[in-house]
């Protein structure tokens, strides 16, 4: 795979990652910034210093606390779905090396905050709906799926890209599947049997 095609594919990887957390993944690819495994563009190689691995650090274990909390859990939902849409964005486009800005950045928009809010969105309509069901004791279930799935999603995006947008693949099916369900099953009966 050519390196420019390797790039789109680890941006678009991690940028699903900021769908299911949103400072995590950005966390990791700091730390494999900060440590040399990972090669940022040069405007974004403020991602790779100290303060931002301290700051990003910070946020991720916030992050990861509150949506363990009921309530802010759904808020979170609320709040990170445009966040993850920026983090996805800016996290794609950090990784993105080599290529003009138009396609870069158009890239990064479509792709990695696209598919960061679609990941963002599903889970976000499956916790509320959890949360309805089991009066938010089923959330603690989902926000640890969450919290793996970032970290799997994220690591995976340096080891095997192409794997790692196949299992955002599947689980996006897998939580539309869950979704349909739970809509057919709240839809009110019309009479018949």
């Amino acid at each position: 795979m050519s390196d420019l095609a390797l790039s789109l594919v680890l941006g678009i990887a991690l940028a699903a990652a900021t769908g299911f957390r949103v400072f995590l993944p950005m966390l990791i690819a700091s730390g494999a910034a900060y440590t040399g495994h990972l090669h940022l563009d040069d405007s974004f190689a403020w991602l790779g210093s100290p303060s931002a691995l301290i700051m990003l650090s910070v946020a991720a274990l916030v992050e990861v606390l509150a949506y363990y909390i009921p309530v802010i859990d759904n808020l979170l939902d609320v709040v990170s779905a445009p966040a993850a849409f920026v983090a996805g964005t800016i996290l794609s486009a950090a990784v993105m090396t080599d290529m003009p800005p138009m396609v870069k950045w158009t890239a990064a928009v479509i792709a990695g905050g696209g598919v960061a809010g679609l990941t963002r969105g599903s889970l976000g309509v499956l916790r509320a709906h959890s949360t309805v069901l089991t009066g938010g004791l089923g959330n603690f279930v989902i926000s640890t799926a969450e919290l793996g799935g970032a970290a799997l999603i994220s690591f995976l995006a340096f080891a095997a890209p192409i794997a790692a947008i196949a299992l955002v693949a599947l689980l996006l099916y897998v939580a539309m599947r869950l979704l349909r369900r739970l809509l057919r099953g709240a839809k009110p009966s019309n009479g018949r049997t």
